[in-house]
């Protein structure tokens, strides 16, 4: 014998009302449980939508550079040599910085060029370390005609400094920005085409010779940085956010 359900129109008016109640209650769960849920997110702050884009160059860059016209206020011949200076200091010191030591040995085109002659400089590419020892004793040569004193002999060469490990190469470098600041800002509009003599970059006066000083650091700092990059470095002053210069090593 099989059992049968009941169809509805052969309930009892009994059965009938009990199935209804039940209907009736199960709705009244179902629209106070949607009523406790939180409220469908706005379209805005939906997680599947994009954020919209912040300006935040005021919080990154809350010292704004002065422009032109606040520049041409107070500028000096000093100040515009010192400004100049200043970008070919950091590149040149930071590269200093970032190269391992291990790395100072390292000269492009290794065994190449032995033969060349030239009137000026080895005839081999320099390693890094003599191209950080010659960019520091050239400066102090600058300085030294600036100042009108004897520059140190044959920068092109070494020079005189016995520096040779990376530290001694790196407070080498800093002191020789230094000196090249002092002799920069030294210089103004009454005395800016007094003539200088030396064996660097002479005769010439001394705003001729400031020009120098600050190409001559960016023509050394253009070969230094591919030191950096064949040795799989990025420049600092290449980097998002480039690190500052140490006052100690």
């Amino acid at each position: 014998m099989h059992s049968q359900c009941p169809s509805a129109p052969y309930l009892s008016s009994r059965a009938l009302a009990v199935v209804v109640l039940a209907v009736c209650s199960f709705a009244a769960q179902s629209v106070e449980a949607q009523s406790s849920q939180p409220p469908f997110p706005a379209q805005a702050q939906r997680p599947d939508q994009t954020k919209p884009l912040e300006d935040k160059s005021a919080q990154a860059n809350p010292q704004q550079p002065p422009t032109a016209a606040e520049l041409s206020k107070k500028e000096t011949v000093a100040s515009a040599l010192l400004r100049g200076l200043e970008y070919q200091e950091y590149e040149v010191r930071s590269a200093a910085e970032a190269l391992p030591e291990d790395k100072y040995g390292y000269r492009p085109a290794e065994g190449k060029f032995k033969s060349e002659k030239t009137p000026v400089g080895p005839a081999e590419v320099r390693t890094f370390a003599e191209q950080a020892k010659h960019v520091a004793c050239a400066n102090f040569a600058f300085a030294a005609e600036l100042d009108g004193q004897k520059p140190p002999a044959a920068c092109d060469k070494g020079g005189p400094s016995p520096a040779k490990t990376k530290k001694e190469l790196l407070i080498y470098l800093r002191d020789s920005f230094a000196a090249i600041r002092k002799s920069l800002g030294a210089i103004d509009a009454k005395n800016m085409f007094d003539p200088i003599e030396g064996p660097y970059a002479g005769p010439n006066t001394r705003l001729g010779l400031a020009i120098v000083v600050i190409w001559h650091n960016a023509d050394h700092y253009g070969q230094m940085l591919l030191y950096l990059r064949l040795n799989g470095i990025v420049p600092p002053a290449s980097r998002p956010n480039p690190p500052e210069l140490k006052d100690t090593y």
